[in-house]
């Protein structure tokens, strides 16, 4: 199905190759899962499979490639897209139209199909991926998980041979992965469509992986099974690492496969965490009834919060509940219907976008759209620039904190998507304001890249920072939230600290926390401490 050997690239005005010599192959029908660190190649393997390296990217590529016997390298994207639907790490850059249903039929149309056809297999997708109720919504006015469910329904609709995704669940909430990785199942095994999918939260994809190829950060990479691949790789899913530790044979891939192995265990129960007093100090961020929309359709009702100096409160909830939606209001993007927001004990209704930053700053999920300079430290030198700062060090200091001291003088656009994420989160903090509002920091992020961010957060939280992050990764929230939030259709639905909210919910709880159910432990961490104890 697909073959590639001794392939090797460089991307343009960059010596050090991205590939180097990597030699593997997919076979037809198999569900392949490409892992490795942030940089090392995983968009661009799915990219050399598909044309668009070196075509749209320019560069030196050396090596051959072959899909069904074509040679992507010879034949580029325009052809090798009949063959190969491709799903990107961002699904706003790869939309041309604005409503969900016309989205979907555009490559049909340019494809020529007959209307007929086009009907059948719109309607097809739609069921599929659970768009049907979305069909004639502005993309605009879509969750970013919603964004992500239309980007892999246009890829699908083509009916090609291969689907090649790049993280197709970053912003999806773990029942919306659990739907769209079932889908991808269903295809792969009723349809015998090859699946390449490169994921960064492995554990939810793993267990359907019948092959797995591991990049490294030299350009090299390892492929073969599962087990056999992840006993060789450092950064693993918690469960896997709890395998390793305990020397579970053979190694589990799934909370389902280790529970045989963990009713031997004997768990040391964590002590609840006490009860913290009712604050007395000054609130950073007050949100009061707060009620917001799109057009006539409601999407926050009654919304009340409150952030405190020196806390990680973390926000969950389904796609399209308004996680995101309340961000935007608590920084003038949107204007609530009623309540009220205070930051600092000031009120930011009313107040420009750009004052409320200087107090509030905001990573948001399209993160791109705070990149405009020449260079990585350009971005971070704007910001303090915009805000009449000087710079005394701190550009230097905080790429260093971020891993991106090497990539200073790289134009950003050139980076991978996790390695982007760092630099705008380093864009937004360099003038270090007393909060933060962080709306999916993780995605495009690997292992050893979240244990970073969760470090520097953890650093700002005890320089008195309020920190208010949206996320899915529920494996992120174990390791670093202070107080969790569950958002529901009209409010909150739950709050408090992460054993009480995690450990009871079945949508969001961890995989230590479903392996070790009452023990309170929520990561991988927990578990080899106890063990130990």
């Amino acid at each position: 199905m697909i073959s590639i050997d001794r392939l090797s690239y460089s991307y343009p005005d960059h010596e050090d190759r991205c590939l180097d010599e990597v030699s593997l192959s997919i076979p037809a029908g198999s569900f392949t899962l490409i892992i490795g660190p942030s940089g090392s190649g995983k968009s661009t393997l799915l990219r050399c499979i598909n044309g668009l390296v070196p075509h749209f990217s320019g560069g030196e590529i050396a090596g051959t490639v072959r899909v069904l016997g074509h040679d992507p390298i010879a034949l580029g994207p325009r052809v090798m897209s009949r063959h190969v639907g491709m799903v990107f790490q961002s699904p706003e850059a790869q939309f041309v139209l604005d409503r969900v249903e016309d989205e979907i039929a555009f490559a049909l149309e340019h494809a020529g199909l007959p209307r007929e056809e086009m009907r059948l297999r719109v309607e097809e997708v739609l069921d599929l991926l659970d768009l049907a109720r979305l069909r004639d919504r502005e993309l605009h006015t879509l969750s970013g998980g919603e964004r992500q469910r239309v980007a892999i329904a246009s890829a699908l609709a083509l009916r090609p041979a291969v689907l090649a995704l790049d993280e197709p669940t970053s912003q999806l909430d773990p029942q919306s992965a659990e739907e769209v990785l079932q889908a991808l199942v269903r295809l792969n095994g009723d349809l015998g469509l090859t699946i390449v999918l490169v994921e960064h939260r492995v554990e939810r994809v793993l267990p359907f992986a019948d092959q797995v190829i591991a990049l490294d950060d030299i350009g090299g990479a390892i492929s073969g099974p599962p087990r056999a691949v992840l006993s060789q790789v450092t950064d693993s899913p918690p469960v896997v690492m709890v395998g390793r530790a305990y020397g579970w044979e053979p190694l589990p891939l799934s909370v389902k496969e280790a529970r045989r192995f963990a009713s031997a265990v004997a768990p040391t129960p964590r002590p609840a965490p006490p009860v913290a007093p009712p604050r007395s100090d000054p609130a950073y961020l007050e949100v009061v009834g707060l009620e917001a929309g799109y057009g006539s359709a409601p999407v926050l009702t009654d919304i009340s919060l409150t952030i405190w100096p020196g806390e990680i409160a973390v926000l969950m909830g389904r796609n399209g509940v308004g996680k995101s939606t309340l961000l935007r209001c608590i920084v003038g993007l949107l204007r609530p219907r009623r309540g009220s927001v205070r930051i600092a004990g000031r009120s930011a209704l009313g107040r420009p976008v750009a004052a409320i930053s200087r107090e509030m700053a905001c990573l948001p999920q399209e993160s791109d759209s705070l990149l405009f300079a020449d260079s990585v430290a350009d971005e971070l030198r704007s910001t303090l620039h915009n805000h009449g700062q000087a710079e005394h060090g701190q550009v230097a200091e905080l790429l260093g904190q971020l891993g991106m001291s090497a990539m200073a003088e790289r134009y950003p656009r050139d980076l991978s998507v996790g390695e982007r994420q760092r630099v705008a989160l380093g864009a937004i903090t360099v003038t270090r304001p007393g909060g933060l509002l962080l709306d999916e920091p993780t995605r495009g992020l690997d292992y050893a890249a979240k244990a970073g961010l969760a470090a520097l957060l953890r650093q700002w939280r005890n320089a008195g920072a309020a920190i208010l992050l949206v996320t899915h990764d529920v494996e992120f929230v174990a390791t670093v939230a202070d107080r969790v939030l569950v958002l529901g259709r009209g409010g909150l639905v739950a709050q408090g600290t992460p054993q009480a909210v995690l450990s009871s919910s079945p949508l969001f709880a961890p995989q230590v926390a479903r392996l070790f159910p009452g023990s309170g432990w929520l990561t991988a961490e927990d578990a080899l401490a106890g063990r130990a104890a």
